[in-house]
């Protein structure tokens, strides 16, 4: 069955129109076979789309419960839609069946998650009566819309990603303009139809398609306040330069570690650390890309996990039992082999898969990597793990803190002072003990340090991050 979305343009004051700029070819990322082309935004349409943001968000008159109702709905009408979604999230994401519904199953979290925020939030009070000579004052903060946010959002999570941005926003009471990913936007505007359906304000939600210029574009108007992004730290960089002064969210690259100490319970830690490594084909900011396991374990745990990886489904995403599918693109499968068969030049084992089919890369697991070979020091992005031995956890520490990233890192352990230490000495922005570095529930706080950007996801603390203190005084005469 075709997916119907070709209404799905640029969203300028509520209504879906066709952009003036370059032409982008949308296509199956498993069959190759084109969806759709989609024309991007001119720079005229982007100045006018930021001209209604800012007409919107000075008029708005939507309460907090408003708002609330409206993100509530939206979760309704998308999960009665999610024959629609599913099969969207399958041919322009190349994600497989469980991917897919469980890429919605967190997108309604995060939309009943934000709908709760919208409904609290609130300041808190200033004891002024602890100062000296404010006896008859009192105090409070208010927490306010900054205004504009732009969300520029990825191609791997095209719909939850992209809700933990614009939701957020919504509830914190912000005009929000969108950017999806080239690579996937129907799904994106889905989400957004599902808005406008529940209510959404014309003009507080719009939607510009296009790349990088039309970042720039926005980047070059100063009514954007707030710019929340996800992708590459390359990228992610130009953003915060071009940003200067103001707020920003940063979810960018990694290299995500697990560390598997010489108790841990391999029964329940293997099957967590293959979903881990493989979902989504490996194109996670947290996919497990090395495994460092305890010396005394990694014959046992390379011996467990090496059939339990050659005997994941991969290829063509709509069948049923397939658990990998393609990567975006055949360009991204072609540098994911070559990294592969350098590694194998510099003297790794290939222990299960190592090929390619078209765009798909078979789940891959690898054993004796060199540090610097590109598949362990830099992001591979792909359904590739490494497993590396280490003798104490003072050197697995080290291998993780060592790379420039730290957004996530995982521990099996059950000792508990291993796991306080690792806790304490990763520099990484969450660490999971007992589970992976994948390990993300929508509620938490979610970000890195280092170059894995900064900033925090998680409805309550992206609705914070959204909003700005106001302080307000009362004299009592």
């Amino acid at each position: 069955m075709k997916i119907t979305t070709k209404k799905f343009r640029n969203l300028l004051q509520g209504v879906w129109v066709e952009g003036e700029g370059h032409k982008f070819k949308l296509q199956n990322k498993y069959s190759y076979q084109e969806i759709e082309e989609i024309n991007s935004a001119s720079s005229d349409q982007i100045k006018k789309c930021v001209d209604i943001a800012e007409q919107s968000f000075s008029k708005d008159a939507l309460s907090n419960y408003e708002r609330g109702i409206i993100i509530e709905k939206a979760g309704k009408l998308l999960a009665q839609r999610s024959a629609e979604v599913v099969q969207t999230l399958q041919q322009e994401a190349g994600f497989t069946a469980s991917d897919a519904q469980g890429e919605l199953k967190r997108c309604l979290e995060t939309l009943k998650l934000s709908a709760e925020e919208a409904r609290k939030l609130s300041g808190e009070m200033i004891p002024l009566t602890g100062a000296p000579d404010q006896k008859n004052r009192i105090g409070f903060t208010v927490r306010v819309p900054l205004g504009i946010v732009a969300a520029i959002t990825p191609f791997n999570a095209p719909l939850n990603t992209v809700t933990h941005k614009i939701a957020p926003a919504f509830a914190a009471g912000n005009a929000v303009i969108l950017k999806p990913s080239t690579h996937t936007p129907l799904t994106a505007c889905l989400l957004v139809q599902a808005f406008l359906d529940a209510g959404m304000p014309a003009g507080m939600l719009q939607v510009l398609q296009g790349g990088a210029e039309v970042a720039q574009g926005l980047l070059q108007d100063e009514r954007v306040r707030f710019f929340a992004f996800t992708g590459s730290t390359e990228v992610g960089r130009q953003i915060q330069q071009a940003a200067g002064l103001r707020r920003t969210q940063m979810e960018l690259g990694s290299i995500a570690h697990t560390i598997v100490c010489d108790d841990a319970n391999l029964e329940q830690a293997l099957p967590k650390i293959v979903n881990a490594g493989y979902r989504k084909a490996g194109q996670v900011c947290t996919s497990i890309q090395i495994l460092l396991v305890h010396r005394s374990r990694y014959a046992e745990v390379c011996a467990k996990l090496a059939p339990a990886v050659a005997a994941l489904k991969f290829g063509d995403p709509s069948a049923a039992d397939t658990f990998v599918g393609p990567v975006i693109s055949e360009a991204s499968a072609q540098r994911i082999e070559r990294w592969i068969q350098q590694a194998v030049a510099q003297g790794a084992k290939v222990l299960a898969g190592g090929s390619r089919q078209g765009s798909v890369i078979a789940p891959t697991l690898l054993a004796d990597i060199a540090p610097d070979t590109p598949v362990g020091c830099q992001e591979v992005f792909g359904p590739v793990m490494s497993v590396v031995a280490f003798d104490d956890l003072d050197e697995a520490i080290q291998r993780v803190n060592s790379t420039p990233y730290g957004l996530a890192a995982g521990i099996f352990t059950n000792r508990i002072n291993d796991a306080f230490k690792a806790a304490r000495l990763l520099q990484v922005g969450g660490v999971h003990v007992n589970e992976t570095s994948s390990s993300r529930v929508d509620l938490m706080p979610y970000g890195g340090s280092k170059d894995s950007g900064f900033g925090r996801e998680g409805p309550h603390h992206a609705v914070h991050e959204m909003t700005e203190e106001r302080v307000v005084t009362l004299t009592l005469q």
